[in-house]
């Protein structure tokens, strides 16, 4: 198979440890595994960003969405970096979600969404800030059980895919999340947390935390996708949790992403387990 000649995907990791390894001195292999994606992505040179991001059960609480689909938003904490609005075209992404819900999707539309890490990271290590690019953020639910199985996720991405084939625009498509890992306030059935449980939490799992990176499955998962092995990738994903952890299921976004990509193979960049970062790193890219 082929790749889409105006559409690139591009899969990656995102970890809060990350931002924090202020001197850099873990994770040097994924970091340049990174770098080399968004090399790619500079001379791609994208008109318009179509990004698959889970939430952390900050933006969403009470309500949580299985996908949604942004018409603004900003980046409310992000490390020592900046934080902002993100450039959302704001027409484009209603007509993205006029073309979902014609085709028997029934997303929520949400407005001045606030995004953490999980959508600002990518934005930063790929193309360099919050507003270089046009941005359509969309949320797939990875964090509050119910979830939405593997073959809804790949159908709600093939959806998107459709929608950019009516584009003429370079597209990349981001899908940011997992690999494996368990971080310990997503590993308590609790939608609602405050910030000082959030941070005791995560304190007193850490150590644990670090020893729960699963290579196994995470080299199954990149080699699933890049074979474009699509019934393993669903089973993989709807396993994701007792295998991986609950960060694991953050994998979803990939799988959107991929679909939204055509379904074509993803080739691994770079695969590195950080258990500083308490999380199996990877990054994949279409071509």
């Amino acid at each position: 198979m082929t790749s889409i000649p105006n559409r690139l995907v591009v899969c990656a990791s995102h970890s809060p440890g990350k931002e924090r390894d202020v001197t850099e001195q873990f994770g040097t292999e994924f970091r340049s595994g990174l770098r080399s994606a968004a090399a790619i992505v500079e001379e791609f040179d994208p008109e318009l960003v179509v990004l698959f991001g889970g939430d952390h059960r900050r933006a969403f609480r009470h309500v949580v969405p299985t996908f949604g689909v942004a018409l603004s938003a900003s980046i409310t904490e992000h490390g020592s970096r900046p934080t902002g609005d993100v450039t959302v075209p704001g027409g484009q992404s209603r007509s993205l979600a006029e073309y979902l819900l014609a085709r028997d999707f029934d997303i929520a539309v949400c407005r001045d969404i606030g995004l953490d890490h999980a959508f600002a990271q990518p934005l930063y290590d790929l193309l360099g800030g919050i507003d270089i690019k046009p941005v359509i953020p969309i949320a797939v639910n990875c964090a509050t059980a119910p979830l939405p199985t593997a073959a809804r996720v790949a159908q709600f991405g093939s959806a998107v895919g459709g929608y950019l084939d009516t584009l003429d625009e370079r597209v990349l498509v981001i899908g940011t999340g997992g690999l494996s890992h368990s971080p310990p306030s997503l590993e308590v059935d609790a939608y609602e947390i405050s910030d000082d449980v959030r941070a005791r939490l995560i304190s007193e799992g850490m150590a644990e935390a670090r020893t729960k990176i699963r290579p196994d499955w995470d080299r199954q998962v990149l080699a699933a996708f890049a074979d474009a092995d699509q019934p393993a990738l669903l089973k993989l994903v709807d396993n994701a949790h007792a295998a991986a952890g609950a960060g694991a299921n953050e994998v979803r976004t990939w799988l959107a992403a991929a679909a939204a990509g055509g379904s074509h193979p993803l080739h691994p960049v770079v695969y590195q387990p950080v258990p500083e970062w308490i999380t199996g790193m990877a990054v994949a890219v279409s071509h």
